[in-house]
């Protein structure tokens, strides 16, 4: 009797031991909270507002131009013989397409810009998230800012902890996060992290 139960015994312990070993430790973050409290993001964001800027102005610049040239070509076509108003009407679509063309391929240059600009602060972000998962034997980290997440057993909210490995002072007033997608950057303040 006594070694049925000594065998019991140890059958449940080795149950209990080979669950235990192969629990997995979980864990959460909001990225884009985070990414909002870094001190590069803000410096990332104006690098791309600065840059739009540009881009902006040379549409501008370019608007008046056509504008002037349209005016001139309005006050003076009656007057005009019909070869120049031909080539000043030619002029005047040229600039145009020009213009169009010109914000088509700034659009995509904007976008370029910001992925360039916003690349190092994420991935600053994410080695920051692999120490701390590291450090503290998780297995698994997800993100809840990407909404991907349908289902998710109790975890623990980790950001508290990537927010001391990045040294960033709490309190700090929150930016907006820099978009991924190359799109114009949310100004409205990220909800604040998922809480278990």
């Amino acid at each position: 009797m006594k070694n049925i139960f000594k065998i019991a015994f140890v059958g449940v312990t080795l149950i209990i031991s080979s669950v235990t070993a192969n629990a997995q430790k979980m864990a959460h973050i909001n990225l884009d909270s985070l990414i909002t409290l870094m001190p590069e993001s803000k410096t990332a964001q104006q690098g791309v507002q600065d840059y739009a800027k540009q881009l902006e102005e040379q549409v501008t610049t370019m608007q008046t131009e056509l504008k002037t040239k349209y005016d001139d070509y309005t006050a003076k076509s009656k007057d005009m013989p019909e070869v120049v108003r031909a080539s000043k009407e030619k002029e005047l679509n040229d600039l145009n397409q020009r213009i169009q063309d010109f914000q088509q391929q700034a659009q995509t240059d904007y976008q370029k810009k910001s992925a360039e600009l916003s690349k190092p602060v994420y991935e600053k972000a994410k080695k920051a998230v692999d120490a701390v998962a590291k450090e503290n034997g998780y297995k698994y980290v997800l993100d809840t800012s990407t909404g991907i997440v349908l289902y998710s057993e109790a975890s623990d909210d980790i950001i508290s902890l990537v927010i001391k490995k990045l040294g960033i002072v709490p309190g700090t007033t929150p930016l907006a996060p820099i978009n991924k997608g190359g799109a114009t950057p949310n100004k409205s303040t990220p909800p604040p992290p998922n809480k278990k």
